[in-house]
């Protein structure tokens, strides 16, 4: 473990030092000089599922709409909606000065060549289930767009605030160029990636949404995180974005650092698989749900740096994790419930994580290794590099998994994925239940606040009765700056859009 220990440090400092070499060129003032610890995995705005793909794509893509600090819906690429009065008809007017990043005006064919690949179930889009019922998509002129609806689908504007749904050129879907090349309508422009090294964006001069702050974003990619630090204490980064709770709350104590802590949505999981044994027993599922300590997984992995949550993480249909089945842990109550399943003596499984998104993923397995054992279940840890993970897990190739899953605004389009039956993640759930399918269909047509969250408590209390995955907790973004940054604001989901404001003084 040693010298693999030192390699990885020299490796850190070597980039660290190229890092100092590039931004001390001249003309580059203006330039924000960032690191984070995990690079995208691929440029695909409606096919990638990992945070930090996600973070460089909605740089440099828009949706239709997005959603602000309070969660709240904001203009993105139209600059108005309607709904009609039956709720089946959702109407967009475009912003007229929109462009894509070739110079191409943004026009209603453009939207619908997006959602029509979106539906696609050839194209494999990661949130193509929150779209289901776009019937038919009109464009009676460039610059309008008429989404014709089955059915009323409340959620539906807040899902089109995803970068899944982002809005692409209809030349670049024709020539197959998308995730190829990135040409999006955002406030940055990329102008060159380095897998796992670097990722220059210049500021989009044309962009609808306003003048950009700096002239571009030099990003660096260093997996360690203390070298990130490191990195910021020598001045060599303005910016960073910080994962691991360990050296985040480390910032403060740097003269001239200041650290960005928000509460997010996203939420930490301990995913079984219901279709492999003996997960396919409800007891089995219990019985683990039972013999988990979140608090002290939270304690221990992240220095406590997070709160213990259910399904539903935002503040709108957060219920109280002690109302819900099993939030104390109770071994006697856990082992009765492996005998009766007839698994008295246990079991052996394998738990899959990934190194680095999240980086507490390892300890976190190995702290549930240690609580599963008291039940005689024997937790065999598979850690894995992210893309490996990534196409592991969206195969449902796993027995159990650690996972730090991205939160929604709305119930239905955080879950409706999973806990559907025609749910696009279905095969990493591998859980179907009429319950839930009937639960998640009421809440999506519901349009009375107070029946949606009577609706979502009940489906609250049945998923984590089913425990097909065991919720943990939530945790905070992380982001720390030198004191010439200015004007950044951080999100419930995590996003970084809030770059394209940000001034160097």
């Amino acid at each position: 473990m040693k010298p693999k220990f030192a390699y990885r440090w020299l490796a850190c400092a070597a980039i660290a030092g190229s890092l100092l070499t590039a931004t001390a060129a001249p003309g580059l003032a203006a330039t924000l000089k960032m690191a984070w610890a995990q690079d995208a995995t691929g440029l695909d705005p409606h096919k990638q599922t990992a945070f930090s793909s996600i973070r460089l794509l909605e740089l440099i893509y828009e949706p239709l709409v997005r959603l602000d600090g309070d969660l709240k819906i904001v203009p993105a690429l139209a600059k108005e909606w309607t709904f009609s009065a039956d709720a089946k008809t959702l109407t967009f007017k475009l912003d007229p000065a929109a462009k894509f990043h070739n110079g191409a005006a943004v026009t209603s064919a453009d939207v619908k060549a997006s959602f029509t690949r979106i539906l696609d179930q050839a194209t494999g889009a990661a949130a193509r289930a929150n779209y289901v019922s776009i019937a038919s998509v009109d464009t009676p002129d460039d610059k309008t767009v008429v989404f014709n609806l089955s059915q009323p689908d409340v959620p539906l504007l807040t899902a089109m605030g995803s970068i899944n749904a982002a809005i692409v050129p209809a030349s670049e879907i024709a020539a197959g160029k998308i995730g190829t090349a990135a040409v999006g309508t955002g406030p940055f422009k990329l102008e060159s990636w380095e897998p796992n090294q670097k990722e220059v964006l210049k500021a989009n001069a044309e962009w609808a949404g306003g003048k950009v702050g700096v002239d571009g974003i030099n990003i660096s990619v260093l997996p360690d995180e203390n070298a990130i630090l490191a990195a910021l204490r020598a001045k060599q980064v303005d910016f960073a974005l910080l994962n691991d709770p360990l050296v985040a709350t480390l910032v403060p104590k740097v003269a001239g650092l200041t650290l960005n802590r928000k509460p997010v949505l996203s939420y930490h999981v301990l995913q079984l698989n219901p279709s492999r044994k003996p997960m396919t027993e409800l007891a089995v599922r219990q019985a683990i749900s039972c013999a988990i300590d979140r608090q002290d997984i939270l304690d221990t992995a992240l220095l406590g740096e997070g709160q213990i949550t259910g399904p539903l993480t935002m503040p709108l249909y957060r219920s109280d994790p002690n109302s819900l089945f099993c939030y104390k842990q109770d071994l006697d109550k856990a082992k009765k419930l492996m005998a009766d399943a007839g698994y008295k003596d246990g079991f052996s499984a394998t738990v899959i994580a990934a190194t680095g998104e999240p980086p507490t993923a390892a300890s976190e397995a190995q702290v549930i290794q240690s609580q599963l054992k008291e039940i005689g279940i024997k937790l065999d840890i598979k850690l894995m590099e992210l893309n490996v993970y990534v196409d592991t897990w969206l195969k449902g190739d796993f027995d159990m998994a650690v996972a730090l899953n991205g939160g929604r605004a709305d119930p239905y389009t955080m879950y409706n994925r999973y806990w559907t039956k025609a749910g696009n993640l279905q095969k990493v759930s591998n859980f179907a239940d009429d319950t839930l399918d009937e639960l998640m269909q009421k809440g999506r047509v519901e349009t009375d606040v107070a029946k949606r969250k009577e609706i979502f408590a009940a489906f609250d209390k049945r998923l984590t009765e089913m425990s097909p995955w065991i919720w943990l907790y939530t945790g905070y973004s992380y982001t720390a700056q030198q004191q010439n940054v200015q004007n950044f604001v951080a999100t419930p989901d995590g996003s970084l859009f809030g770059l394209s404001k940000v001034t160097l003084k």
